[in-house]
């Protein structure tokens, strides 16, 4: 975490008026983050630097990335009892809903088996590297971090120009090193698409058996071999296995960071 983004996030926490808390005796303290569910536990990094931040020794009982039961002790905290106080709810905070995105993410790629799960830019403003790392903890490709990471012809620039064209204009600027991604709502277009030189096809908003048709006809047509292929746009966690099913080669879930449930972990002093 960068010192400016772990400023704001104190200063919004803490408020102006920082000192103004319940009094507390000054002496140093113990105490323990507990997880009250089972969850995958993420954003243990993000809770050292706030820690360390108000001086405070954070020590992890289990690695990042590992599933616990509830009731299960995930970290212990030392330092002044005043610091203790004033840290607890960023740490929960972050814990809390990186937590969630990767319990989620982890459960969704057991349930994809060999296909990658991922997730999409539909994230929280300001929060996005956070819950990207969450999805990378629980499992999950990250997907594109920003619009320039790869690039995206969708069905809107496909009602302003020729996929032809929007095909041309994406090599002329893009880098040898950047992948032009293709998106799709029909079979038709899939096969166009790769014949054309897509390096990715997604499937957007197609129920299972199309996309199922459309893999089928690229094998026909000799072109799977060239394309990676994603399925896309109204997937949830219960139809994972259904998309899975289809022979595509990732499935992204803009529910990873949408949808997922924030994770409830409580902090307790130990006397």
């Amino acid at each position: 975490m960068l010192p400016s983004e772990l400023e704001r996030f104190v200063r919004e926490d803490l408020g102006a008026m920082e000192d103004d808390i319940p009094p507390v005796p000054e002496v140093d303290a113990k105490a323990a983050i507990v997880a009250k569910e089972r969850c995958v536990v993420s954003g243990v990094a993000e809770a050292f630097a706030i820690l360390n931040y108000f001086g405070l020794e954070g020590s992890g009982l289990v690695p990042e990335g590992e599933e616990v039961a509830a009731g299960r002790r995930v970290m212990e905290i030392r330092g002044p009892a005043a610091a203790i106080l004033r840290a607890e709810r960023l740490v929960l905070n972050f814990m809390g809903r990186m937590s969630g995105i990767s319990t989620l993410t982890r459960d969704c790629a057991a349930l994809a088996g060999r296909v990658r799960v991922a997730s999409t830019r539909k994230t929280t403003p300001g929060f996005r590297s956070f819950e990207k790392r969450a999805v990378a903890v629980g499992g999950g490709d990250p997907h594109r971090f920003d619009l320039s990471s790869s690039v995206m012809i969708k069905d809107n620039h496909l009602k302003l120009m020729s996929l032809e064209e929007a095909l041309a204009a994406a090599r002329r600027m893009a880098s040898f090193t950047k992948k032009i991604e293709v998106e799709v709502e029909g079979v038709t277009d899939a096969v166009k698409a790769a014949r054309l030189g897509a390096d990715i096809i997604m499937f957007d908003n197609m129920r299972p058996d199309e996309i199922r048709a459309g893999v089928e006809l690229l094998v026909r047509e000799g072109l799977r071999d060239r394309v990676i292929l994603e399925a896309s746009g109204g997937i949830t966690p219960e139809t994972v296995p259904e998309y899975a099913a289809t022979g595509v080669d990732v499935i992204s879930l803009g529910a990873l960071t949408r949808s997922s449930p924030w994770i409830d972990f409580s902090l307790e002093i130990e006397v």
